[in-house]
C-alpha cells in the first residue's frame, strides 16, 4: 500500500497535465481572438515534472507544443510571427524542464547512494544493541543532526562480560560527519577493552589512552587541544541489584522508577577522554540501586539542548516521567516522537539514547518503599527527585 499511494499520486498528476492540455486548447480555440491562453500550456510539463521522469515530462512537453501548433492552425495563424515565437518559447521551456528533471534524478541517485553508504557505516560502527543482554533489556535510538546523514559524533555500545553487562554512551565534540573518526575509534576500543579490565576506572583509563593516541596522530593542528569525547560507562552485575557508573565528563542519566518517579544520580565525573587527565584510579565509581522495574535513560546533550522555535529547551525529565512504566523500546519511541515535535524536525546536535531496564527476577528485589538512594564509595545519600 505504501508503494501504491505514490504511484496513484503520480498517475493523477500525469492525467491532470494531459487534461489541462486539452482544456487549454479547447478554450483558446472557442474564446475570442483577443484572449490568448496558449502560453498556459507550459503548466502541463511543469506539473508532470513534479512526479515523473524526464521521458514522460518530455512527452507531455511535446504534446503541449503540438497543442500550441494546433491552436495556430485552427486560427489560421500557424505561420504568423507571434505564434511561431510562442511555439519556440514553449519548446525551449519544455526542454529546460526536462533538463531540470535529469539533474534532479541524478541528484536523487547520488543521494540514495550516499544514504546507503551512511546506513552501511552506521551498521558497522553502531552495531544494533540486543534487546536483552545478561540481566537487562535494552533499546537504543540515534538521530543525526547532519542533513541526509545517518551517523555523527554520538555513540553507544554494549558488551556482555562474565559477571554482567557493560554499556557505554558517548559524545564526540562537534557533530555530524567530521566527528565520525573519534566515534569509530572509541567504539572499537570499548569493544575490546570491556573484556580486559575488571574495574570501570581502568576501563576508562584504557579508553583515554586510545583516544589520546588517535588525537596525537590525526588531530588537525588548528584544533590542537580542542578535541575530546565525553563518555558514560555502566556496569550492571548479574547477581546484585545495583548499577555501577563512571562518568568521563558526560551528563548523568535519568533513573525512572516503576511508580513514575524520576531522579538524577549525583555523579562525580572525571575529565572527558582525550584531555590527558584520566588515569587508573582517577575515576570515581558511583553505585546506585537498580532493581527489577527500574529504567535508566542514558542520553547525550543533544537531547536536553534541543530547542523549539521559541528557544525553549526540551524538558526530557518531565516528558520521560510520563512514560516511565513503558518498555525500553516504547519509551524511546515516545521520546523520539515528542523530541521531533518539539524541535519541528530540526535538531541542532546529534542525539543518542539508551533505555536500560533490569529484567524481572534478576539481581534481587526493588529497594524498600521505592526509596531512591545513591551509593558512592560505600556512603548512601538521598537521590534527587524531580
Amino acid at each position: 500500500m505504501g508503494r501504491a499511494q505514490p504511484r496513484r499520486w503520480r498517475h493523477a498528476l500525469l492525467l491532470t497535465a494531459v487534461v489541462l492540455v486539452g482544456l487549454i486548447t479547447v478554450f483558446d480555440i472557442v474564446t475570442p481572438s483577443d484572449i490568448v491562453l496558449g502560453p498556459l500550456l507550459v503548466i502541463a510539463p511543469a506539473i508532470t515534472a513534479w512526479a515523473e521522469g524526464p521521458w514522460t515530462t518530455g512527452c507531455v512537453g511535446a504534446l503541449a507544443v503540438a497543442a500550441q501548433a494546433f491552436i495556430g492552425w485552427r486560427s489560421d495563424l500557424l505561420l504568423s510571427r507571434n505564434l511561431l515565437v510562442q511555439v519556440v518559447a514553449l519548446a525551449l521551456l519544455s526542454v529546460l524542464i526536462v533538463a531540470l528533471c535529469l539533474v534532479r534524478d541524478r541528484r536523487r541517485r547520488e543521494l540514495a547512494q550516499v544514504r546507503s553508504v551512511a546506513e552501511a557505516a552506521q551498521r558497522v560502527l553502531l552495531w544494533p544493541l540486543p534487546q536483552r543482554l545478561g540481566p537487562v533489556r535494552l533499546a537504543s535510538l540515534y538521530l543525526a543532526a547532519e542533513d541526509e546523514a545517518s551517523i555523527g559524533g554520538d555513540l553507544y555500545a554494549a558488551a556482555r562480560t562474565g559477571g554482567g553487562a557493560r554499556l557505554m554512551i558517548g559524545d564526540v565534540r562537534g557533530k555530524g560527519l567530521p566527528a565520525i573518526g573519534e566515534a569509530a575509534l572509541l567504539l572499537g576500543a570499548f569493544r575490546e577493552a570491556a573484556h580486559q579490565h575488571t574495574a570501570l576506572p581502568s576501563l576508562a583509563a584504557s579508553l583515554e589512552r586510545s583516544v589520546t593516541r588517535y588525537l596525537a596522530d590525526f588531530e588537525p593542528e588548528e584544533e590542537s587541544g580542542e578535541r575530546f569525547v565525553t563518555a558514560l560507562l555502566l556496569e550492571v552485575p548479574d547477581d546484585d541489584p545495583v548499577v555501577r557508573m563512571t562518568s568521563c565528563g558526560h551528563v548523568a542519566p535519568l533513573l525512572l522508577g516503576p511508580d513514575g518517579r524520576v531522579s538524577v544520580p549525583d555523579l562525580s565525573p572525571a575529565p572527558p577522554l582525550g584531555v590527558g587527565l584520566t588515569a587508573p584510579g582517577g575515576s570515581t565509581v558511583d553505585v546506585l540501586p537498580f532493581g527489577p522495574g527500574d529504567t535508566l535513560l542514558l542520553y547525550t546533550d543533544g537531547v536536553v539542548e534541543a530547542r523549539d522555535r521559541r528557544g525553549v529547551f526540551y524538558p526530557l525529565a518531565e516528558r520521560a516521567a510520563q512514560w516511565a512504566g513503558s518498555a525500553p523500546q516504547a519509551l524511546l519511541d515516545h521520546v523520539r516522537r515528542d523530541l521531533i515535535a518539539h524541535t519541528g524536525g530540526r535538531l541542532g546536535d546529534d542525539v543518542a539514547m539508551i533505555a536500560v531496564r533490569r529484567r524481572a527476577g534478576q539481581g534481587g528485589a526493588d529497594a524498600p518503599d521505592g526509596t531512591e538512594v545513591t551509593v558512592r564509595n560505600g556512603q548512601s545519600d538521598p537521590g534527587f527527585p524531580i
